[in-house]
């Protein structure tokens, strides 16, 4: 969906409003994805860099199909998880079937709320100017690529 046009135009004794509340909304919504997907990113690629210290996992390529985020158009959120039930995946988070519980998800979404409450702010701040706004949001869905990314 493109960015709306003010619709709202009312005129009374020559003094003409528009009203662009559905700009600022459609903006705020894609600012907020946009921050989502830097958010996710960021966790992934750090959580990445934990799972390559697992035993066999250096070299693998595995980890960087397995580690994926989506960010959801509809429903305007933001999942980040293990695409395939490996040992190094949900079964070592949780730590079922002979695996301890090693926790690299949740362990890494704590280690960087700090880190990204600043990219969350970076993209909020930006509603004051419009053409910035233009230039940060994208209106695709996101996934992650299964390329390795360094």
């Amino acid at each position: 969906m493109p960015m709306p046009k003010t619709v709202t135009k009312v005129t009374k004794d020559g003094v003409k409003f528009t009203s662009n509340v559905d700009k600022i909304q459609y903006s705020l919504k894609e600012l907020k994805r946009a921050a989502l997907r830097d958010c996710a990113k960021l966790i992934r690629k750090r959580m990445i860099q934990k799972l390559k210290k697992l035993p066999g996992m250096k070299k693998s390529k595995r980890i960087y199909k397995s580690t994926q985020y989506w960010v959801r158009k509809r429903e305007n959120d933001l999942l980040i998880g293990f695409r395939h039930d490996a040992w190094y995946g949900a079964k070592s988070e949780l730590g079922e079937k002979g695996q301890p519980a090693r926790g690299i998800l949740r362990g890494t979404a704590f280690e960087n709320i700090d880190e990204m409450q600043r990219i969350q702010g970076k993209y909020l701040s930006a509603i004051e100017n419009e053409n910035k706004v233009k230039g940060l949001i994208d209106e695709d869905e996101y996934t992650s690529n299964d390329k390795a990314e360094k």
